[in-house]
């Protein structure tokens, strides 16, 4: 495996931001590395009885993956007009704890998955070195 270092939650974007909710869902991930002009990416290794696929993981930017993050995590979510980078907010809970996170973001899905990544890693998270050095 790869070296890890520590990330802020809050800090959270791109690559880094899809590991940690990867990670948060207990998915088998994949790195990919450097092509076609591309950075380091992220890849979900999805498994059946008969086939294996690996796809792209990018809750962050893509609904398909972080909407139905949101059905099963985020219980209220919003913006606010005060002029800063993380003025969507959105809330993440857990219902067997009771324990709940809010996050911030420049995009409601980039806010929400903050939100579950600090809901189950706390204010800092451990990402693959690789993907912080884009």
């Amino acid at each position: 495996m790869t070296d890890l270092i520590e990330v802020k939650t809050a800090d959270l974007a791109g690559e880094p931001l899809g590991w940690a909710v990867g990670m948060a869902e207990g998915m088998a991930l994949h790195l990919e590395p450097p092509q076609y002009g591309n950075g380091w990416r992220v890849f979900a290794i999805y498994r059946g009885e008969a086939t294996e696929r690996c796809e792209r993981y990018n809750p962050w930017e893509a609904w398909t993956l972080g909407g139905p993050l949101f059905d099963k995590h985020c219980k209220g979510f919003g913006m606010l007009q005060d002029g800063t980078d993380a003025r969507y907010r959105a809330f993440a809970y857990d219902r067997p704890t009771g324990f709940s996170r809010l996050a911030g973001g420049p995009t409601i899905l980039v806010a929400g998955c903050r939100a579950i990544a600090a809901l189950n890693f706390g204010d800092t998270v451990q990402v693959p070195k690789e993907l912080t050095h884009d």
